[in-house]
């Protein structure tokens, strides 16, 4: 077996077309919005999460995935009855660290995807509990085997999730 090294100018930096750019953050906001309504068990999922992680990592740039991840998280705020900013700026550091960590990292490997989408959806819920306790004194309860649970049924959604929208990317 023959084993390459790949330096960070050999990786593949990935572009979108503005249509997809613009309307796969505006699909899983509304997904996010209205799912739960129907199908309770939907509540898990954190789909606006999922494509601040694709987008961020298949770019690469860490100014990019921090816009994405600000944008969406601002949105998300938006559209929920919870206090401004709280989605936002968890989602901004996800964004950040996912465009950072793609740099380094096989991130076209199912199995780096799993692990790393299970990782930033914690650390994501780590983040949001501390801001929303800690500086808007929701009195909110952690869980860490619901956290993980969720981490896990998100990143395989996520596998499957990551697949489909390989093929919208552009080089």
């Amino acid at each position: 077996m023959q084993l390459s090294i790949t330096s960070r100018e050999q990786l593949d930096v990935y572009r979108f077309s503005w249509p997809v750019a613009i309307g796969l953050p505006v699909l899983a906001l509304f997904l996010q919005a209205t799912l739960p309504v129907w199908v309770p068990f939907f509540k898990i999922f954190d789909l606006p999460l999922l494509v601040v992680i694709y987008l961020a990592v298949a770019r690469r740039n860490p100014a990019s995935g921090l816009m994405v991840g600000a944008l969406i998280g601002l949105v998300q705020d938006a559209i929920t009855n919870r206090p401004m900013g709280l989605y936002g700026i968890s989602k901004t550091v996800i964004g950040y660290a996912a465009s950072s960590l793609g740099v380094k990292l096989d991130v076209e490997n199912p199995g780096s995807r799993l692990l790393l989408t299970c990782g930033f959806y914690i650390v994501h819920e780590l983040i949001y509990f501390s801001i929303a306790r800690g500086l808007v004194h929701e009195a909110l309860k952690w869980s860490w085997r619901h956290e993980v649970l969720s981490g896990v049924a998100n990143a395989f959604l996520a596998v499957f999730l990551f697949h489909f929208l390989d093929r919208l990317r552009q080089r």
